[in-house]
């Protein structure tokens, strides 16, 4: 395993609120964005929020499914084939990097309220650690800031 591994513990925000935030970031920085998750009603979710999260913003996305993935900014997607040539992966609902030397970055991001995604990230964690990624461990602050904590 190789590349940077961030892990951001949701415990102030929600995932809605935070994912927009941070594609909006990677776009600023001149990357593209995977955002993969395994559950089909979240995919649809995000590809709804990303339309509407704020009216005075635009996220270009798409699903893989709705066809020419290669052209889409943030691509949506169940696997990580990454046919848009995404430089930051996003991981949620328990989703691990299958091939993380593909990507930049990748970004697990777990709510803190759930104790199974709590566990899952802390294996991840050490499984990663252990390989010689290089991890980092994100946080809210009570400002709502994120700081990162190891």
């Amino acid at each position: 395993m190789s590349g940077d591994l961030w892990f951001y513990h949701l415990e102030r925000s929600s995932l809605d609120e935070v994912l927009p935030e941070l594609l909006e970031k990677t776009l600023a920085r001149g990357w593209r964005a995977l955002v993969r998750s395994p559950d089909a009603k979240r995919r649809e979710a995000i590809d709804q929020l990303l339309w509407t999260w704020r009216d005075d913003s635009f996220l270009p996305h798409g699903q893989v499914e709705a066809g020419s993935p290669e052209r889409q900014p943030v691509l949506i997607a169940e696997d990580e084939a990454n046919p848009n040539g995404a430089q930051c992966l996003f991981l949620l609902d328990g989703a691990e990097p299958e091939k993380p030397s593909s990507f930049d970055r990748m970004i697990v991001m777990f709510d803190g309220q759930d104790e199974v995604a709590v566990q899952d990230a802390r294996a991840l964690w050490k499984k990663a650690s252990g390989r010689g990624c290089t991890v980092s461990y994100w946080r809210q602050s009570p400002e709502g800031r994120w700081e990162k904590k190891a």
